[in-house]
Formats: C-alpha cells, sequence, structure tokens
C-alpha cells in the first residue's frame, strides 16, 4: 500500500470531515471563516483526522462520530499554527502568505481561540466523558510546550532530551490523542487504546523531527515554508543540536553568534557545519527509530486494511525525504 492508496481509501471519510469543518466554521463575524479558509483551505493534507479514521476502523468502528471528531483535532492544529506564526513572526505557512501577515497578530490569536473553543463546545456534544479528557489534557500539554520552546529560543545549549521533551509535548500529543480516540470510539481495551496513543506518540515524534531536518535540505517550493527558517527563528533542532555537540570550540563560537545575533548571512555556513557533522542522517535516523517503534507496538493488533494504512502513513513520514 502506497501513501496515494491511503488517501484513496479513506477518500469519502475525509470529505465528510471537510463537510463537518465547513458546517461548524460558519459564523456572522465574516473575518473568522475568512482566516480559517485562508490556513485550512491552503493544502494541509489532514494527516491527523486520516490517524483518526485509520485508528477508529482498525478497532471496529465506522459510525458518524468520527467526523466531528476528525474536525475537532483539525481545528485544534489549525488553532495552534494561527498561534505559532505570531509567536514567530512568520511570513509564510503552506506556501502561501501568513494569516498574520495579512490580517495582524490580533486577529490571528482571536481566531485562533475560536477555533479552540469551537472545538470543546463540539466535543460537549458528542458527550464522551473520555474524550473530553484526553483532549483537555492535550490541549494544556501543548500550551506548555509552546511556552517551554519559547523559554528556549536562542538557547545554543538546548540538549537533545530537552528538544524532544517541546516535540512530544507541541506535536505528538495531539497526533497521539486523534490515535486514541479511534480507539476510545471502537471501544477497544485499555491496552489497546494505550497501545494507540504510543503509537501516536512515536509517530508524532518521527513527524517533527522529520520537517525540522526537511528545514534544511528540502526544496522551498514542494516543503511549503522559506527553508532554513528555524535557523532564523533561533530554534535549534535536532540537526544543529547534534553539530553543537560535535564541532570544535571554534565553530560552535561561530554557531552561536550567528544565532544570537539573527545573522542570516551565518546560515550557510551553519549548515553546511551539520553536513559536515551529520546531523541530518543522525536526525532521521532518530526519525526512523520512533517508526520502528511505532510498527512494533501495531503488532498485536489483527491484519486488516486499518491497520496497513496505518503502518503506510509510518513509512510515509520517513520517505517523504523532499
Amino acid at each position: 500500500m502506497q501513501i496515494q492508496d491511503v488517501f484513496h481509501y479513506f477518500e469519502s471519510d475525509l470529505k465528510r470531515v471537510e463537510e463537518h469543518m465547513e458546517m461548524y466554521l460558519r459564523s456572522d463575524v465574516r473575518l473568522i471563516p475568512e482566516i480559517i479558509h485562508h490556513l485550512i483551505g491552503s493544502g494541509g493534507k489532514r494527516f491527523r483526522p486520516l490517524l483518526l479514521l485509520a485508528a477508529a476502523e482498525l478497532c471496529g468502528y465506522r459510525g458518524e462520530r468520527r467526523y466531528p471528531l476528525s474536525a475537532i483535532i483539525e481545528f485544534i492544529h489549525t488553532a495552534t499554527l494561527l498561534h505559532d506564526d505570531v509567536i514567530d513572526h512568520a511570513e509564510t505557512r503552506r506556501g502561501r502568505v501568513s494569516a498574520n501577515r495579512v490580517w495582524g497578530n490580533a486577529a490571528s490569536v482571536l481566531v485562533g481561540d475560536f477555533l479552540y473553543s469551537k472545538s470543546f463546545h463540539l466535543m460537549t456534544d458528542d458527550g464522551n466523558m473520555a474524550i473530553l479528557k484526553l483532549i483537555s489534557t492535550t490541549t494544556n500539554t501543548m500550551s506548555e510546550g509552546e511556552v517551554f520552546q519559547l523559554m528556549k529560543a536562542g538557547d545554543v545549549t538546548i540538549t537533545e532530551k530537552e528538544y524532544l521533551l517541546i516535540v512530544e509535548k507541541k506535536t505528538s500529543i495531539l497526533i497521539s490523542a486523534a490515535c486514541a480516540i479511534g480507539g476510545i470510539l471502537g471501544s477497544a481495551t485499555d491496552g489497546r487504546i494505550e497501545a494507540l496513543t504510543r503509537f501516536g506518540m512515536r509517530l508524532g515524534t518521527a513527524f517533527q523531527i522529520t520537517d525540522d531536518t526537511l528545514d534544511y535540505v528540502a526544496k522551498e517550493e514542494e516543503f511549503g515554508k522559506a527553508i532554513g527558517q528555524d535557523l532564523r527563528e533561533g530554534k535549534l533542532t535536532l540537526p544543529l543540536i547534534r553539530t553543537m555537540r560535535k564541532c570544535t570550540p571554534e565553530e560552535k563560537a561561530f554557531i552561536r553568534e550567528g544565532i544570537e545575533n539573527k545573522d542570516g548571512e551565518a546560515t550557510a555556513g551553519i549548515m553546511a557545519l551539520i553536513q559536515r557533522y551529520d546531523g541530518i542522517h543522525y536526525a532521521l535516523g532518530k526519525a526512523k527509530t520512533c517508526i520502528d517503534e511505532a510498527k512494533g507496538v501495531l503488532v498485536p493488533f489483527p491484519e486488516s486494511e486499518a491497520k496497513n494504512a496505518l503502518l503506510t502513513i509510518a513509512d510515509y513520514i520517513i520517505e517523504r525525504r523532499l
């Protein structure tokens, strides 16, 4: 199975998710759907709803509740993107001008807040206390991750452990929740829900490590954001953390100065050092280990199209080396 096969298999379900998202975004305040459509309609793959749909089917559930809950997960993800772009002073998102550049920071933050509140309103409509508790804990953890990342911005002493903690809190936790919700919908055993939770955490960590690594090596028109953007924003990700651990004191001072002074001219030199000290290969190796662990978690589940879909998604995360 290839990733295109997965999207084809869930095509009608993803269409229903889109219909529900469209319905929930209606507002008398015209600016709200305008900003959200700018971001939601700019090419996102609906990766998190896809995982929820696949996990639910893996656990035997194909009912209607999948659609609003998938919309909730995508809304929370979209809210974090709106807030992230404000924090990072981003100029582009998915190859388009970012919402904060078009409508300003205040509008972006408030519309992100609208998406959060809409998500919790929809969860109360669903009425499942386990899901409500899961998403409440998830969004709280994501906020902690955002603040911790802000504390570590430009900090050249950040450790690999601290970086991975940010990844888990900011990214992995929501992907994990999407998978766990699938298990809850399917009334799976606690053990299987826990397995899907762990699958999502490892998958999410691999996803973010790969995403951060592509920031150094991808083609800009395919990646959807400016290459080297993380470096210019003072975000030290795994390829650079590895390099800082291996390079000479002089090279470390060069990197430190380039980051602290936000010296765009130093970017090429820093990227060359990352290549020299195998930062890209190291980071992708870590991501591959996470994927292998994630796939191992699914071994007890019976063979099915849904299981094949989840395994294919896992492989795709590593293969997307643009």
